[in-house]
């Protein structure tokens, strides 16, 4: 017994030591990307097969260069149908590069990968686990998803591949999720991210020439495109929860957030601003939905709202502030997205635009169930055990 204690205590010790070097050593060596503003025009997707159906038609359209980075793509018939589709571009001539996180796809075969490469696509992993901080460089994930096509068409938001992103998952239901389409000067941005991950995975230059940046046409919708590294977006996120006067809305999969910027969201309900909180009434990973509800009594007595949809599964990853502003992207509102994934996200400075996108979280809203201090109070103590179990490793949830 003593030697099993021993040996947990050695392994918990290695953990603790190898996460903590590991981001030191991160945050060290890493700097912060910043993007102008840009105008572009924006379509909103909440549909998977929506989306599928717009960028599959655009893809099959690409003329010169396809270039996608997804955290997951699964091993089913769906994802299949888009590795055929990227093997068939490729084959007509098309520059196909695909990018994928080693662990958010582990379910790619070899054989995958093999035909994917003898059909001529350029493929690879990013952000594969190794020494010297193998136990934090397994939970640095990159969590980006971008595709450009031809340099003048972008996309970035939440949805992955795979068939419960459509709605075929039983246990899930309808996926909700918010993903955008970029076309006019945000393009180029989404590009140079997409190159820098690239090139920061296979050490393969991509020549920075106007095929890969043609002249960009300003669209109507200012936009800034917002990749965080890991470090950064703790502050960024407080800082537009800062700016609300009168209405915040976040909507996430995961509400696990940092004490600061718990604390923020605290300190605008009680200056006065009002406070929704989407989240899913489903979890698709074991604690993350016991890990958000230590959060729940103090925001309900601040005088925040929740609510847990109901619909489906919810995975929008959103905040929206005053009608004046709204961010889209791949980042969640918790700890891995602050302190372990790389993120990017798209805050979009439209009035009416972002007035279209309130709209559709107050029909989320509507198909949401309102969490209530009574509800909390009756939780039995298996509920608040794991509660109290899922906190202790929120940080890597």
């Amino acid at each position: 017994m003593e030697l099993i204690l021993l040996a947990i205590f050695i392994i918990l010790l290695w953990v603790a030591i190898d996460y903590r070097l590991g981001r030191f050593y991160h945050i060290k060596r890493v700097s912060k990307p910043e993007f102008p503003l840009r105008k572009s025009n924006l379509t909103l997707f909440t549909k998977g097969q929506e989306l599928y159906d717009d960028l599959y038609k655009k893809i099959s359209e690409a003329n010169h260069h396809i270039h996608i980075l997804f955290y997951i793509v699964k091993n089913d018939y769906v994802s299949q149908r888009f590795l055929d589709l990227l093997m068939k571009k490729a084959q007509e001539g098309v520059e196909v590069r695909l990018l994928l996180d080693r662990i958010g796809s582990k379910n790619i075969t070899k054989k995958q990968k093999k035909d994917l490469k003898e059909n001529g696509v350029l493929f690879s992993f990013c952000h594969i686990p190794k020494l010297p901080f193998l136990f934090y460089s397994i939970n640095e994930r990159n969590h980006r998803k971008i595709t450009v096509i031809d340099g003048k068409i972008g996309y970035l938001g939440g949805f992955n591949i795979g068939k419960e992103y459509i709605g075929l998952d039983p246990k899930l239901g309808e996926w909700r999720d918010y993903h955008l389409r970029i076309e006019g000067e945000g393009v180029q941005d989404l590009q140079k991210q997409f190159i820098y991950d690239w090139d920061d995975a296979t050490n393969d230059v991509i020549p920075t020439n106007s095929s890969y940046y043609p002249s960009p046409l300003a669209g109507k919708l200012l936009h800034k495109i917002v990749p965080t590294n890991a470090v950064y977006l703790e502050q960024i996120f407080i800082d537009l929860i800062k700016q609300a006067k009168s209405e915040i809305t976040i909507g996430t999969p995961y509400f696990i957030p940092s004490p600061a910027l718990f604390q923020e969201v605290l300190n605008a309900s009680k200056r006065g601003v009002h406070v929704n909180i989407i989240v899913p009434l489903k979890a698709d990973h074991p604690l993350v939905r016991e890990a958000a509800f230590p959060y729940f009594k103090p925001l309900l007595q601040a005088g925040c709202k929740v609510y847990r949809y109901y619909a489906g599964f919810f995975h929008a990853k959103i905040i929206v502030v005053d009608e004046e502003v709204c961010d889209i992207g791949t980042a969640n509102f918790d700890k891995r997205s602050l302190y372990l994934n790389h993120e990017i996200n798209c805050f979009i400075y439209d009035t009416e635009f972002v007035k279209d996108v309130k709209q559709k979280l107050l029909h989320d809203i509507e198909f949401s169930e309102e969490v209530t201090l009574e509800f909390l109070d009756n939780r039995s103590f298996l509920q608040r055990g794991k509660e109290a179990f899922s906190t202790l490793v929120s940080g890597l949830l």
